[in-house]
């Protein structure tokens, strides 16, 4: 359903959130240890995430990852998916085909739109808070 790059960019910003919570700036080498992710691809993919201010960055030998308190009480997941992945799950066809639709549908359009719609919908409610806090209570986990 999401790219690779997609998986660890959500991993990702769970982890930056969970070390930004504590107050802690978290370095390339921690985050994709964490994450069970190559260094250079998520390199990468914290890039996008900085360049969309979905994380900040700092440079330096204090420097690292991190998200503001705020930001992670409210962000929701969608923002990521869309940093990494587009909008193409809101609107490609399940099949791949360039044009379906409800007037132009493939075979698959009336059963998965109910998925899409809910999948969206978790995407679109669903903060990062809510996720770091499922990993914090050992509820959820990130390898």
């Amino acid at each position: 359903m999401f790219s690779k790059a997609c998986e660890y960019a959500l991993k990702a910003s769970i982890y930056i959130a969970q070390q930004s919570i504590l107050n802690k700036r978290v370095g390339l080498k921690d985050i994709a240890k964490a994450i069970n992710s190559p260094e250079a691809f998520t390199a990468k993919i914290l890039q996008q995430l900085s360049k969309d201010k979905i994380i900040d960055s700092a440079k330096g030998p204090s420097g690292g990852f991190s998200i503001d308190k705020k930001k992670i009480e409210t962000m929701k997941l969608g923002r990521i998916v869309k940093s990494i992945d587009g909008d193409s799950l809101y609107r490609s066809c399940s099949l791949g085909f360039n044009e379906c639709s409800g007037k132009n549908p493939c075979p698959l359009h009336h059963k998965f739109k109910v998925v899409k719609d809910e999948l969206c919908n978790m995407l679109e409610t669903t903060t990062v808070k809510e996720l770091t806090v499922n990993v914090e209570k050992g509820l959820a986990f990130l390898q």
